[in-house]
């Protein structure tokens, strides 16, 4: 099995993703922290809005640029490999767009037009999949120009994180749709909005994004003209770099039934699109302390309990605390089974219940110490 230590080193890109609440921001941290120690420069970059990130990593805010955090924050005993780096960034959707924009317009006056235009101020930052396909772009940015080691991607919630990988398919199905071309390419045919087809276009895109003059949506789209090119061949490069060996897929999860359901539905739409789960990060997992059956250990505390004295009476509720972990501890890895199955291959880490919030970089070395280790 590939360790997750080892797609740390090796690997160029690790996308984390999972359900809310599982600790998949805390996973992305760690992971760019310990790809920081081993001499690796590293950015580790989060999608969702929520600033669960910066607070993980002690930081204020963060903007849609790489902000290095100083090494003496998360090597404060100067072990690590020389040369790491650590920065960190959370995606701005509009300004991302907005470079985009200005990267494939043909020339400053089209680039001013689209950025100007009211209705493309709508969809940059409300048009759904808009912030999905921003993401690609953002992490094929860090890939192309960012001189990145290491990039690690904490994700949104689950399902949205599906979106994150199909945004580039579906940008190009957008930009072959026949409405979206009949609206685009006027020059070279006719362009009458009164049509079926163009009307209902603009009846949908103004229950996502809010009313705005069918002049101002016409005048986008012409304005787009001979750009759709360059998202296309993008899209295309950004699905070679997911699919790419240098790319690896984790899941984190934890041991709850709704979140390993959650995270085999993750496992199961990855193979579907022909990527697979290279580690399996279980969080907040009970710890198995011995190998006695519960059933047992409940005997020997009715034994202990029917004995006289103060020590015995202290035992035999031990062992049936003892008990009670022992049962939690056996569900929470039979409700897994399934899941590890699934993966096949894929390197599992556990992450025992720490019974302390992780909220530094102190308590995110903790993490490590597990999350690097393979079960």
């Amino acid at each position: 099995m590939t360790a997750v230590a080892d797609l740390v080193d090796e690997r160029h890109i690790l996308i984390c993703c999972g359900t809310g609440g599982v600790g998949k921001t805390t996973t992305a941290a760690t992971l760019a922290i310990e790809g920081a120690r081993r001499g690796r420069d590293t950015v580790v970059v989060t999608i969702d809005p929520a600033k669960r990130l910066a607070n993980t990593l002690g930081l204020e805010h963060l903007s849609n640029s790489p902000h290095e955090i100083p090494r003496e924050r998360w090597d404060p005993t100067g072990d690590a490999v020389p040369g790491g780096r650590l920065h960190a960034l959370m995606l701005d959707t509009e300004t991302t767009f907005d470079q985009l924009v200005q990267t494939y317009a043909l020339d400053d006056e089209q680039a001013r037009r689209i950025l100007d235009n009211r209705f493309y101020r709508n969809i940059a930052g409300a048009l759904s999949g808009t912030q999905e396909y921003m993401a690609m772009e953002k992490l094929y940015e860090l890939h192309d120009r960012g001189g990145f080691d290491l990039i690690v991607v904490d994700t949104p919630p689950t399902r949205h994180a599906l979106d994150f990988l199909d945004a580039p398919r579906r940008l190009t199905r957008l930009l072959d749709n026949r409405v979206f071309r009949l609206l685009m390419v006027p020059t070279r045919t006719t362009l009458r909005v009164g049509t079926v087809a163009a009307q209902a276009f603009l009846r949908t895109i103004s229950k996502v994004v809010g009313t705005e003059p069918v002049d101002d949506v016409v005048a986008f789209f012409r304005a787009f003209e001979g750009m759709e090119e360059g998202f296309r061949d993008r899209a295309a490069e950004v699905m070679q770099l997911l699919a790419a060996d240098e790319t690896a897929f984790v899941l984190v999860t934890s041991p709850r039934r709704d979140a390993v359901e959650e995270a085999d539905y993750f496992a199961r739409r990855l193979a579907d699109g022909d990527f697979a789960v290279d580690a399996l990060v279980v969080n907040r997992l009970h710890v198995k302390y011995c190998s006695e059956e519960p059933v047992v250990l409940r005997a020997r505390a009715v034994e202990l309990g029917a004995e006289p004295g103060e020590a015995a009476a202290r035992l035999a509720l031990r062992y049936a605390n003892l008990a009670d972990f022992e049962e939690v501890a056996r569900r929470e890895r039979q409700e897994l089974a399934g899941l590890e199955d699934r993966i096949g291959d894929a390197s599992v880490a556990h992450v025992p219940e720490l019974g302390h919030d992780v909220h530094d970089f102190t308590a995110l070395r903790a993490v490590a110490d597990h999350l690097l280790s393979v079960s």
